[in-house]
């Protein structure tokens, strides 16, 4: 069915979208939600109307957005964690603990639903996370995590190890490749070595 949307449905269409739908889903939820109807004159008139409208609003939203971006280009967010003997985080760092922090630093009123973090941050680091304060501005920035004063012993042991460990790693690389290169000498040897007694032999 062919329809024409009044409103927003996410994934879907925007508001003054034409478009070709199941009847099913035309049936059972856009047209009884109000959310579209069919295409008659009437009804794209009004659809007209109401993008015009959300347009002129969507416009007002994208430039207050920016004045947000403009001041948060690049910034970095700082937050400490306790961290457990593995070298992870005990709980972990959420959009919302990310928005406090930034809110408190910069001075800004940031929701934490439009802090995109797909999944909770369990380990220390930088990353960069993506803040979409409406569908055409977004920005991102760093977000630090930092191990906490207790912490901290335990990450500079864990860091000790891992070092200890890439330098045994490396160490052995190239004593297999010295052992390699070695032997593959005796055998260059060895094959001038045959080559010279068949020629004498000869």
């Amino acid at each position: 069915m062919k329809v024409v949307f009044f409103d927003d449905v996410e994934g879907t269409a925007q508001v003054g979208d034409v478009k070709d739908v199941k009847n099913g889903f035309a049936r059972n939820f856009l047209l009884p939600r109000g959310l579209a109807g069919p295409t008659t004159k009437d009804n794209l008139q009004h659809a007209q109307a109401l993008a015009q409208k959300e347009a002129r609003r969507q416009d007002r939203l994208d430039t207050d957005a920016r004045k947000h971006t403009d001041r948060l280009a690049g910034y970095t967010v700082t937050l400490e964690a306790r961290v457990g003997e593995n070298g992870r985080l005990f709980g972990s760092i959420t959009n919302r603990d990310i928005a406090e922090k930034l809110n408190a630093a910069s001075g800004l009123e940031v929701d934490p639903h439009l802090i995109l973090l797909p999944e909770p941050v369990r380990e220390l680091g930088s990353r960069r996370v993506t803040i979409k304060f409406t569908r055409n501005v977004s920005v991102e920035i760093n977000v630090d995590v930092q191990p906490d004063e207790e912490s901290k012993p335990i990450v500079a042991r864990l860091r000790a190890e891992r070092e200890a460990a890439e330098t045994a790693e490396a160490k052995r690389a190239a004593e297999a490749a010295y052992a390699a290169e070695h032997q593959a000498e005796k055998a260059r040897a060895a094959k001038v070595e045959a080559e010279t007694t068949q020629e004498v032999s000869e």
